[in-house]
């Protein structure tokens, strides 16, 4: 008769479809959840991502009862519960003793390394799965990596569209376009009538983990309540469903746009129910398709979506596993400034920053240009060390894990790895928030003045950023046309932009 396993599964592992679960037996395995203290604080998580992922582990570990698994469940607040996942395997191995530990992949590098010391730890063997829930491989995307000069995702995506056949019309695109991103680039107009994503009202179960974590992670960033994240596969199925009809047909137009009285306007708010398993991120991008081919959405808000989940997604993925654990250390501008003070209240003059970081506190979300064309541009032109940029963002919002936000923050955001992830830095001055937001219209500082006291900070830091960062960025050849520019200036204005920026930087310090 085959032994016993112990089956462990993550909190960002709740799938029924786990490579691990495919070959654990109900009759025979253990499976092993625990809430631990050392995950919820490696990083100061937000409040509601802690909430999010205990709720949605419990109602995870009830739904595979139902289905007839064995579940040793261990809560925060359990008696001996030692707080980390090698103490918690440890005390399971004592209960269960079992033959071996089966476990799927870790997402984090730091878990998968912590994994890697059981074997000789616990006397046992740990059998560790690839997790297939992921369309490219690790072993896969090193083949696709391997001799390239340049990794650039657009090339990826497309290799990603035609082993998955998504939106493809033979051998190439539907709509005889690979990417329809210029056409996902309009400002969008307050509309009282503009839809929302689906809420959900917080059950028992999720209450009780509204009550531990208010007392357990009080003094943690970010607003508990209210609290309407989907738990549950079947939640999140209805979000999905309620973004395709009523949502994504808007999506691609106004993607790129920001309100300061819309948080959410035409996205999905579904990537932190995709990262933790709630929803197969294969089958969300079929849907959208099927949405396309159906006539409910046109093209450029169905290439836009999927490209940002069987490109982008995946494509992170790949770069966080081939050059960690050095990517962490990425820094190529050498930037040392501390993070601002304001990123942790929200209160700053600047609107712009003080609507994304105030959202971001009150709901664990922001759309990805939010993150990338105001918090993340402004850490950028202000030189704050890419480390800290990294572990804020990692904290605070609901769908990050380091697997998916490193890359996208050192590498896009930052430039931090010297344009491994990104052909040029995402620099902006004020011009393009304007442009994309109705922020700039209830801002203190003026969009439209270049320098002095008055003046947008984004217009004067952008060239400073540029002058300073010369002997990195000059060579670029995206930005060849940009130094020409700041050539062209005499020499006064150039000053005036130096001095406008160093005085405002003076103002975090």
């Amino acid at each position: 008769m085959a032994e016993r396993r112990l089956v462990l599964i993550l909190g960002d592992q709740l799938s029924p479809s786990l490579s691990s679960l495919k070959v654990a037996d109900k009759a025979r395995d253990r499976i092993l959840m625990v809430e631990v203290m050392e995950e919820a604080t490696y990083v100061r998580h937000h409040k509601k991502k802690i909430a999010f992922l205990f709720s949605a582990m419990r109602h995870f570990a009830d739904r595979l009862r139902d289905d007839g698994w064995q579940v040793d469940y261990v809560r925060l607040d359990d008696g001996g519960n030692t707080g980390s996942f090698t103490g918690e395997v440890e005390r399971a191995i004592r209960r269960h003793q079992p033959a071996s530990l089966l476990v799927c992949e870790p997402g984090e590098w730091r878990v998968r390394a912590m994994m890697e010391t059981w074997a000789e730890r616990f006397h046992l063997p740990v059998i560790i799965l690839d997790d297939d829930r992921f369309i490219c491989s690790r072993a896969d995307f090193a083949r696709w990596a391997e001799g390239r000069k340049q990794l650039r995702m657009e090339h990826f995506y497309r290799e990603m569209r035609q082993r998955t056949g998504l939106l493809m019309d033979g051998g190439k695109p539907a709509g005889g376009k690979w990417n329809f991103d210029a056409d996902n680039r309009k400002p969008a107009k307050p509309d009282l009538l503009m839809p929302e994503p689906l809420r959900f009202d917080p059950d028992e179960t999720t209450q009780d983990v509204l009550a531990l974590v208010a007392d357990r992670f009080d003094d943690h960033f970010g607003d508990l309540h209210p609290f309407w994240f989907a738990v549950t596969s079947a939640q999140a199925e209805a979000a999905l469903d309620h973004f395709i009809e009523t949502i994504l047909p808007s999506f691609g137009d106004y993607q790129d746009a920001m309100l300061r009285d819309h948080r959410f306007l035409y996205h999905s708010v579904l990537s932190h129910t995709i990262n933790a398993g709630l929803l197969d991120p294969l089958d969300v991008c079929r849907r959208v398709e099927a949405a396309y081919n159906d006539g409910q959405a046109p093209i450029n808000a169905a290439e836009g979506f999927i490209r940002q989940i069987i490109g982008w997604r995946e494509y992170v993925r790949g770069i966080y596993w081939r050059f960690m654990p050095g990517y962490l250390d990425n820094n190529v501008f050498g930037a040392s400034r501390p993070l601002p003070d304001f990123y942790w209240t929200g209160e700053t003059d600047m609107a712009c920053l003080a609507a994304a970081i105030t959202q971001t506190k009150e709901e664990a979300y922001a759309h990805h240009i939010q993150r990338l064309m105001v918090t993340g541009n402004f850490a950028m032109l202000a030189g704050v060390d890419p480390r800290a940029v990294h572990e804020w963002y990692l904290m605070v919002y609901a769908d990050a894990y380091e697997w998916v936000e490193l890359p996208n923050t050192l590498g896009m955001s930052q430039f931090a790895d010297g344009g491994l992830l990104a052909s040029k830095p995402y620099a902006a001055s004020g011009n393009y928030i304007n442009k994309m937001s109705d922020y700039c219209g209830t801002c203190r500082y003026d969009v439209k003045q270049k320098t002095g006291g008055g003046a947008c900070p984004f217009n004067a830091l952008y060239w400073d950023f540029l002058d300073r960062n010369a002997d990195v960025l000059r060579g670029n050849p995206r930005l060849t046309n940009v130094y020409a520019t700041w050539d062209r200036m005499d020499g006064e204005r150039q000053a005036a932009y130096r001095e406008s920026a160093t005085s405002f930087l003076a103002t975090l310090s």
